[in-house]
């Protein structure tokens, strides 16, 4: 059974840094590609970023390109996300997530691309 576990949420001021951390456990980590969403109160759940297997290759929503920073340890079975520059509207919870094939590439950006979910952790930026 395929298990993601977010942490590293928290309080940080607006232009502040924080990053988020997700392991997995499961199956071999490092076939998949790993996904990072986001969901603030009353808003549907949105794409923020993705990365391949190897790592060497993301993809980034625009509204968070050039502040936040995807990447991945495949000997600890973890991916980061260094948000940096943060923003109130960055305030969400911020889940990782996994797709079931490993056929799945880093430009699916829709939930339904993805099967395995976390719990999510709390960002929350204070202005």
């Amino acid at each position: 059974q395929v298990t993601l576990v977010e942490s590293g949420g928290g309080l940080v001021q607006a232009g502040g840094s924080l990053s988020v951390s997700c392991a997995a456990s499961g199956r071999t980590f490092s076939s998949y590609i790993m996904g990072w969403f986001r969901q603030a109160s009353g808003k549907e759940r949105e794409f923020v970023a993705a990365i391949n297997w190897s790592g060497y290759r993301s993809s980034y929503a625009d509204s968070v390109k050039g502040r936040f920073t995807i990447s991945r340890d495949n000997a600890k079975n973890t991916v980061y996300l260094q948000m940096k520059g943060l923003k109130p509207e960055d305030t969400a919870v911020y889940y990782c997530a996994s797709p079931q094939s490993s056929n799945t590439n880093i430009d699916s950006r829709r939930e339904t691309d993805y099967y395995y979910w976390g719990q999510g952790t709390q960002v929350t930026v204070s202005s």
